[in-house]
Order: C-alpha cells, then structure tokens, then sequence
C-alpha cells in the first residue's frame, strides 16, 4: 500500500505540474499493474489529459504523458531504442530477455528506466529512457558471456514486428479462465488462482474474475506466462463446443 500511495503522489505532482506550467511531463515506464492503479484512480487526477505510450504500438511497460488540453505545440515521449547485437556472431550464446533485463540492472539502473525488450533472432531491441540511453550504450559491452554492441534505432520503420504465433483450442464459453488455459496449455483450474490473485491484465486493465469475457482484439497479460492477442470465435464444433483463435506473443 505505501508502494501505491508513493506512485499515486508521483503522478499527481507531474499532473500539476503540466497544469500549472502548462507543459507536458512524463512518468518513467510503468508495469501493469502501476498502469491500472493509475486508471483506476483517474478521477482524482484532474485538470489534464493523461496519454500512454510505449515506444511501439501495444507495447505492455508504458510511459504516461500530462498534458493541457489545448496545449498548441507538438510533443514527442522521451523514449529511445537501442538494438543489441553480438559482436561475434559465430561464438554468441542465445540470449533472452531476462539475460538482457540482467545485464542492464547489473548496471545500477532502476527498472523503472526501461521499458519493453524485444528480442528477434539474434538481435535485441531495447526500449528506455531517452536520458539514459548514451549511459547505456557506453556501458552495455556483454550479456552473459556474450560481447554485444549497441546503437541506437533511428528509423522507427526499423523495429520488427513483434513475433506472433497462433494458438487455436476449444472451450465451452468465451471465459478468461479457458483463454488463458488454452494459451499456455495448462487447465482451467490451474490457471484460476493467476487471476484471483491479482495477475492477469485485459487491455492493461486488472482482471480478477474467472468469467470476464474478453472481447476480439483485446490483449491478454499473465505475469510471469506472457501475453496474447484474443483474435475470436473461428466456429462451432459439431459436439457444441466453441473454437478460439489467439496470437501469442513469442
């Protein structure tokens, strides 16, 4: 609870600053579960319009921009991204996001200054504050026992797409219980406890009931499974139960 009133005064300074100043000011990135206190509170934040933004469309660590309503002049989120690749490629170790999250916290840096890693092949894209990221390309020379080196991202059109698989399965109804069963290929019973206990996100909203029932394009976060995009009904079988189709992120 002190955690969530430090966040919440946090962000009611930056809201009235941007109100006072009439200026746009910005959080650092914020996980799921700081985003929905946030938006639950909303009501409590007056005066100015709150945006959130992660560096790339449905990115899950998102920065929240305050700004007024009729502010007359272009802005853009202090975010950069910076791509890690091996210096050798021959001798390169697979690494992954935890390896690369690893490495830059081994640098003495909150988690709170980076934001989403996407890793594609053998290449990582690192998304951070805009401050930090000459910090980080001076200092970030290995992950694990691998020599990277690291630039940054210029060109947005530059940044993969995230990668995508589809997971298809049947359930009886369209229930977040059952999605997330068939996403991660566990049983309904064993994925109920994620959700009561605070874990699962729609949309970066908290969900903590079994029977919500998400809607076609929404976007599904378990901490600590992954994520998925809820695509919809493809048919009925003939013994009456309902098809899915997902898209998970991989």
């Amino acid at each position: 609870m002190e955690r969530e009133e430090f966040l919440l005064k946090r962000i009611r300074e930056l809201a009235n600053i941007s109100y006072q100043r009439n200026i746009v000011t910005f959080s650092d990135f914020l996980n799921l579960n700081e985003q929905n206190i946030i938006h639950s509170r909303l009501s409590s934040i007056p005066g100015v319009v709150m945006e959130a933004f992660g560096g790339y469309e449905r990115a899950e660590r998102q920065m929240i921009a305050f700004h007024p309503d009729a502010l007359s002049f272009p802005w853009e989120y202090p975010i950069a991204c910076l791509k890690a690749v091996p210096r050798a490629l021959k001798y390169s170790e697979k690494l992954t996001h935890r390896d690369y999250l690893g490495a830059l916290l081994n640098l003495g840096v909150d988690r709170s200054v980076v934001g989403d890693i996407l890793i594609q092949e053998n290449t990582a894209y690192i998304f951070c504050l805009q401050k930090i990221s000459g910090f980080f390309m001076e200092n970030l020379y290995s992950v694990r026992h691998t020599q990277v080196q690291v630039t940054r991202l210029e060109k947005t059109e530059e940044l993969p797409s995230p990668r995508m698989e589809l997971v298809t399965g049947t359930c009886s109804s369209v229930r977040l219980d059952a999605l997330i069963a068939i996403a991660f290929h566990a049983s309904r019973s064993s994925m109920a406890p994620l959700i009561s206990s605070g874990m699962v996100f729609a949309n970066g909203k908290l969900i903590t009931s079994n029977g919500y029932e998400p809607k076609p394009g929404d976007i599904i976060s378990v901490r600590k499974k992954g994520r998925f995009l809820y695509e919809g009904v493809s048919h009925q079988t003939k013994k009456g139960r309902i098809s899915v189709r997902l898209q998970l992120y991989v």
